[in-house]
């Protein structure tokens, strides 16, 4: 029981931390206005996506626009937008895989060997999705920090973090943590022995049948004729 908990709360905060996967991918917040030097005053914030920019006005209007080419995109934004939709997709392989090897469904039967390792295949895709969304986020990250204390880099176009670099952090420690645990969770060890959980080790061949003849005693003594 304890095991099957385990396995139930990793997965529900992998899920949360799929969920958060997308909405990363989907919020321009990647890098904000730097309020800095002539910026402070300004009535206008900049958020930059990896699919479009969007201008805030401080009235409560905000216009957002698309990139018109993909090639004009900078390095870190290109591979921030391969990787977080292979981070969706594997999300979702994961939550499947996952929930076909999680001891509370009837998939695979009874088969317990092929549900552990189910199991642990959704784990580790779970931990690869985790660092597919970590790898992108960092990537922007040092990208924005570099510019910021980068002297050749106009004031007016310094960045700072955005909201969405921080929520990929938290998915990808939730989506890592959760794919270990569960992970974990697997039994099955490879040489065909199991833990707690998927199966118990059983000890019913190892004792008599009461209906079994007794077994003769035998002693390793020495013939008393030897003593003569």
């Amino acid at each position: 029981m304890v095991n099957t908990g385990m396995q139930l709360i990793s997965f529900t905060c992998a899920v949360t931390g799929w969920v958060m996967a997308i909405a990363v991918t989907a919020l321009p917040q990647w890098k904000v206005t730097a309020f800095i030097g002539p910026n402070i005053l300004t009535s206008e914030i900049v958020w930059q996506g990896i699919w479009m920019n969007c201008i805030y006005q401080t009235t409560g209007h905000m216009q957002c626009k698309t990139y018109d080419s993909l090639l004009a995109l900078p390095p870190d934004i290109q591979a921030a937008r391969a990787l977080m939709c292979v981070a969706i997709f594997l999300g979702w392989l994961s939550c499947t895989v996952s929930c076909c090897g999680m001891k509370c469904t009837t998939c695979a039967g009874d088969d317990r060997h092929a549900k552990a390792g189910i199991a642990l295949s959704g784990g580790v895709l779970f931990i690869l999705t985790g660092l597919c969304v970590l790898i992108p986020v960092s990537w922007t990250a040092n990208t924005v920090v570099q510019d910021f204390y980068n002297p050749n880099v106009p004031i007016q176009k310094k960045r700072e973090l955005g909201q969405a670099i921080y929520l990929g952090w938290a998915a990808a420690v939730i989506l890592i943590i959760s794919g270990i645990v569960l992970s974990s969770t697997c039994s099955y060890i490879e040489n065909g022995h199991y833990r707690r959980g998927y199966m118990g080790r059983s000890f019913a061949n190892s004792r008599p049948s009461p209906l079994d003849p007794p077994k003769p005693i035998t002693t390793n003594s020495v013939p008393l004729k030897e003593y003569v």
